[in-house]
């Protein structure tokens, strides 16, 4: 039975399979320390670093409009195609710390090189945590000499514990890829649990592979994976200040991925089934979460069919009923509604884990026990099928809870 692979909306690819040797991916380090960021004393500092010269990345970043200083530094001071390392600590957000806040991301980028042995340009920062207070960058820099000793080919765990906010445990893969022209490792380390709306979503998220790629074929994979998973996702509707993405590939593996071939079609299935898995891991960890909902729309303008599907995942009534166990269609029925503000009366479906229960305007007789129990599962599925068609797009979220309300009302105390 697949650890890794629980999502039925994320069946295993063939070709791939969880590695049970953990570790990271040859040419790659990392490590994660305490610099004592966060009071509790648990992993706060993470070095992640690739020390084959020729690795190459790719990089996403979040699109608000209040951007965090890691973030800035990260786009405006490093080399995104050609990074060798990430630092990233939890604890502290780094955003809307003004100049003060962009100094500290930069000291920490130079600290962070000095150590990997590589140059400042081809390092990126990241963070997570509380908001609107000031980086304590002398703690940063001397858990940093603390991780030079650290550094390890099987580093990544600590390096994932060092990344959590409020997630409830670490966010982790080791897989084994097979392609025509051998195998190759894919591994990632992601965190996530709140303060989570596509755009994409709080989260941070560092993926290595071994394989030997162009840097325009880590950008083409990376863009459409990240379309297809943390794009997709929604906690709260919140769009976070600190969103990173970053992929790396080392190409010590020796095995080359040509652009067009079948060698990266196979990785970017594995990649696309990594990002998805861990996007639905992060919306499952949701604050309080205690089920998965995933709303399908259907119809012709995809502009209109996001907008509706949104208005479905972040409706707290849709989530509420989500969290109870409620197959109340009623209350998808008026978040399509409210979507579809002024426009004139449409005629649509809505149907619960398979079951038609409203259509054409009308709602229909169905089997209530048999959906009762259905959405009892811990992942739920709701389709809205808006007139026309050739056109289809999804997003997964999770519940409200009471929970969710008690760990975000005493976050910052």
């Amino acid at each position: 039975m697949s650890e890794f692979f629980v999502s039925r909306w994320v069946p295993r690819p063939g070709h791939v399979q969880e590695d049970d040797r953990g570790g990271l991916p040859r040419g790659f380090r990392a490590a994660g320390v305490s610099a004592h960021v966060k009071p509790s004393g648990a992993k706060d500092l993470g070095l992640l670093v690739a020390d084959a010269p020729e690795t190459v990345s790719a990089a996403r970043f979040t699109r608000s409009g209040v951007l965090a200083a890691p973030v800035i530094v990260s786009r405006e001071h490093a080399d995104v195609s050609r990074l060798r390392a990430v630092v990233a600590n939890s604890g502290n957000a780094n955003a809307a710390t003004g100049r003060q806040g962009v100094d500290d991301a930069l000291a920490t980028q130079a600290a962070a090189a000095q150590v990997a042995g590589v140059e400042q340009i081809a390092t990126a920062v990241a963070s997570t945590g509380v908001i609107g207070v000031p980086l304590p960058l002398d703690r940063l820099l001397a858990g940093l000499e603390e991780v030079r000793g650290e550094l390890r080919t099987d580093g990544d765990r600590d390096f994932a514990e060092a990344i959590r906010t409020t997630d409830k445990s670490a966010k982790r893969a080791s897989l084994v890829v097979e392609l025509p022209s051998g195998d190759v490792r894919l591994t990632a380390q992601c965190k996530g649990a709140g303060m989570i709306q596509p755009n994409f979503a709080t989260m941070l998220c560092f993926v290595q592979t071994d394989a030997q790629l162009e840097q325009e074929t880590a950008e083409l994979l990376l863009g459409v994976t990240v379309k297809r998973s943390f794009d997709r996702i929604s906690v709260d509707g919140q769009l976070s200040t600190n969103d990173t993405v970053v992929l790396m590939a080392s190409g010590t593996s020796g095995v080359k991925v040509e652009p067009l071939s079948e060698d990266e079609l196979r990785l970017g299935e594995a990649l696309d089934a990594l990002l998805r898995q861990l996007a639905l891991m992060i919306v499952a960890d949701g604050e309080g979460s205690k089920r998965t909902g995933r709303v399908v729309v259907s119809g012709e303008d995809p502009a209109v069919l996001e907008h509706v599907a949104r208005a479905v995942a972040n409706s707290p009534l849709v989530k509420t009923a989500l969290h109870g166990g409620d197959p109340n269609w009623g209350r998808i029925a008026q978040a399509v509604g409210g979507a579809l503000l002024d426009s004139s009366p449409l005629h649509f479906d809505i149907a619960i884990e398979g079951v038609t229960v409203f259509a054409d305007g009308s709602a229909l007789r169905f089997d209530e026990a048999a959906l009762n129990a259905a959405v009892q599962r811990d992942e739920v599925e709701y389709v809205v099928a808006l007139p026309g068609e050739g056109a289809e797009t999804e997003v997964f979220f999770s519940d409200l809870s009471h929970e969710y309300v008690t760990i975000n009302a005493e976050y910052t105390t």
